[in-house]
């Protein structure tokens, strides 16, 4: 419970708070990550008419080139740049999760190959790869054992 002091104290300070501007960060967040996915889109299209490949087989190389791009604009410092514009939309799952893991890295490459950037580059990033595993196995068994009911 507020005393009166501490009520008033409140409504003076959000006098002098600014205003968040909620519509253009939506805005620029939604233009940002829907044209890293009219990207990935049309990486996938050159794909699958450059080198013949149907949907499936050109999702796997889309995907290896996005991430390619997102780790090398963040080592170049592109990327954060990109990230403090767009903010959430920078953070489209496979772009976000490589500027991740490639800022940790760039961040402790001073402490060695091993022990700076294999042990610190999965702090932010492994809770994320675990979980995949981990309900990846779940989804899998319930699939199978679902098969072995229904047959």
């Amino acid at each position: 419970m507020l005393t009166d002091e501490q009520k008033r104290y409140q409504a003076n300070i959000e006098l002098y708070h600014s205003k968040r501007p909620v519509f253009s960060n939506s805005l620029k967040a939604f233009i940002v990550g829907g044209a890293i996915c009219a990207l990935g889109q049309w990486i996938n299209n050159v794909y699958m008419n450059i080198f013949d490949l149907t949907q499936k087989e050109a999702m796997s190389p889309t995907l290896a080139t996005l991430i390619l791009a997102a780790a090398l604009l963040t080592g170049f410092g592109v990327y954060d740049k990109l990230g403090q514009f767009a903010g959430a939309g920078s953070l489209v799952p496979v772009t976000g999760f490589s500027n991740a893991m490639t800022s940790a890295a760039l961040e402790h490459k001073s402490e060695g190959l091993v022990f700076g950037i294999g042990a610190n580059m999965f702090k932010l990033t492994g809770a994320v790869i675990a979980f995949g595993v981990l309900s990846a196995y779940v989804v899998g068994l319930t699939r199978l054992l679902v098969q072995m009911l229904i047959q």
